[in-house]
């Protein structure tokens, strides 16, 4: 049981990290978004294929812009932390278990 114990560790880990990196791109997005960015510039331009899709998703279901302030950013990242306490969590404990 142990090889199943660490292979949902390490599914818990890659997760954790791919969130947290998720994270910090959402974050470049919406200080990006501040200033009016070069729509042609290479960054501007993955951060803004990397996350639209996902922030489009939220516009669409929660039209949460108030006064011109786009909240789309803060869902996604309240969601990414949620992920990162229930579900990575969850992994460890049932990687303990298995162990």
């Amino acid at each position: 049981m142990f090889v199943i114990s660490n292979f949902v560790m390490a599914i818990a880990k890659i997760l954790n990290v791919g969130l947290t990196i998720y994270m910090w791109i959402i974050i470049a997005r919406a200080v990006i978004s501040w200033v009016n960015p070069d729509p042609y510039n290479p960054i501007v331009r993955f951060l803004n294929n990397v996350t639209e899709p996902v922030l489009y998703r939220i516009r669409r279901f929660i039209p949460f812009s108030f006064g011109g302030i786009d909240f789309s950013p803060l869902v996604v990242l309240l969601a990414i932390l949620f992920l990162q306490a229930f579900l990575i969590q969850s992994l460890y404990q049932m990687a303990a278990r298995l162990g």
